[in-house]
């Protein structure tokens, strides 16, 4: 069932890149928690190497085909490049313009949300860095950042996700 979502007026920001490790992986709508259970598995490897994560845990949304399957990562923002291992990859987030909206409520209400910001786009003329494929829409930068510690803050309608994609230009 879908709630009434209140959108909050998205913003265009300049971001910097940002150094950062992730797992990454092809999932469904369905198994999208193949992917997002694995965060602690990404701090634990950082606690392990003595790296202190560098700001809010996030996913990426490398390609989507909503009827068929994402490719996604689950990532953690590190100060400095980090040597992968085969399980953890690093990579750098991109510098350039985003559109960002700050949302506090229940993750399940993104999904509309994002629709929103799409449509909020497309009316200002707004291109996003991002080209279709067969394997689905391929994004330059396409982020969820989730700000809210699960554990301080157990009431998902109290989370606080920024969403930020990535403009061509």
């Amino acid at each position: 069932m879908s709630r009434e979502v209140a959108m909050p007026e998205p913003t265009v920001v300049a971001r910097a890149d940002q150094p950062y490790v992730a797992i990454r992986g092809r999932v469904s709508m369905d198994t999208i928690g193949e992917i997002a259970d694995r965060f602690p598995e990404i701090f634990g490897w950082l606690d392990s190497r003595g790296i202190a994560p560098a700001g809010a845990p996030f996913f990426r949304f490398n390609v989507i085909d909503m009827d068929h399957s994402l490719e996604m990562e689950a990532g953690v923002p590190v100060t400095d490049d980090v040597q992968g291992d085969g399980v953890i990859l690093s990579g750098v987030l991109p510098a350039g313009r985003y559109v960002s909206v700050t949302h506090v409520g229940h993750p399940d209400d993104l999904m509309d949300l994002t629709a929103e910001v799409l449509r909020w786009a497309a009316e200002r003329d707004l291109r996003w860095d991002m080209s279709p494929t067969p394997e689905g829409d391929r994004w330059g930068c396409r982020l969820e950042l989730y700000k809210t510690d699960p554990a301080v803050e157990p009431d998902m309608d109290k989370w606080e996700t920024e969403l930020a994609f990535r403009l061509d230009d």
